[in-house]
């Protein structure tokens, strides 16, 4: 299989890819074109069909395995698909492994590092709430090792959540090494729970997509309601190491019109804020560096970044 990290402008393509997503739409002269991005284990990329009543579009829809015979080309500073003939793919001719993008670091030994950071904790209601997640439910933990942290702006890969998490952890625990000020506890305990309810807003792979509890709640709202429901269940677990727990979570985003219910009272609540948005706007701009392949010049403006972005010489 030819495989997107592959893909180098020039190079005609004619092989199996998953239709992440699938949109009609119009030129500038009114023309209809279909827009695709497509994705392998290796990455996405965008998709065109600029002649839709060719008969060689056959009909398909998103998340159909579709085969795609395509020339690459390059477009503003990113590889491109133009394709010439894409017909739904027979069951025979692809393997679902091959289509799910995985993290490029270890699975079990992130998942180690983070057990040996749970067994780190010294408070014995934030250890036994966190070992109750990721120690004890078996379910929960396969399923928390499989869940991407995103639909697409960061780590939206399999193991995606696992990394990002165990990241902003990392972060956490240096912060506290420096700043003795903080309750290491409760700082790295939210930093663990801090995006569990990614597990409900996004839907498993191969979807990877919002659920209707994602869209109506999000995420902060619908963890914290988890880490509550668990909370429950721990004879005598202090109100007061709740409440700053769960304040932590709400707050994680930093500010309101970022998604935060509340912005950061508490300096382990700032803490994991900057955790938090150190990892993910790095992984951002990493994944972009590796979707630009060998381009050196400037990338152009990002909307999620906000600015212009190029990479760095050696």
């Amino acid at each position: 299989m030819r495989y997107i990290s592959m893909f180098q402008e020039g190079m005609r393509v004619s092989d199996v890819y998953l239709c992440k997503q699938k949109q009609i739409a119009l030129t500038k002269n009114g023309k209809e074109y279909g827009s695709l991005i497509l994705r392998d284990k290796t990455g996405t990329v965008d998709a065109k069909i600029w002649d839709l009543s060719s008969p060689g579009v056959g009909n398909f829809d998103t998340l159909d395995y579709v085969h795609v015979e395509a020339e690459v080309v390059a477009f503003q500073g990113a590889k491109q698909l133009n394709v010439r003939r894409i017909r739904k793919a027979d069951a025979g001719e692809y393997v679902q492994a091959d289509y799910l993008p995985m993290s490029s670091k270890d699975i079990k030994k992130m998942y180690q590092e983070l057990l040996a950071l749970i067994q780190s904790i010294k408070n014995p209601y934030f250890k036994e709430l966190a070992s109750s997640f990721f120690v004890k439910d078996k379910e929960f933990a396969e399923a928390f090792q499989f869940h991407s942290a995103a639909k697409t702006v960061h780590h939206g890969f399999v193991g995606g959540l696992l990394e990002h998490t165990l990241g902003v952890a990392k972060l956490c625990d240096y912060f506290a090494k420096n700043y003795p000020i903080i309750n290491r506890d409760l700082l790295i305990c939210a930093a663990l729970f801090h995006d569990i309810g990614k597990m409900k807003e996004i839907s498993r792979f191969p979807e990877n997509d919002y659920t209707d509890d994602g869209q109506l709640l999000g995420h902060i709202i619908i963890g914290t309601e988890m880490v509550s429901d668990r909370i429950r269940e721990i004879p005598g677990f202090p109100d007061k190491m709740a409440s700053e727990l769960k304040h932590c979570i709400l707050a994680h985003h930093g500010e309101l019109e970022y998604g935060s219910p509340k912005k950061p009272a508490l300096i382990e609540a700032m803490a994991l804020y900057f955790a938090d948005n150190a990892d993910a706007k790095l992984e951002t701009m990493t994944e972009i560096l590796r979707n630009a392949w060998d381009n050196n010049g400037w990338l152009g403006f990002n909307r999620l970044l906000e600015t212009n972005i190029r990479r760095s010489t050696e």
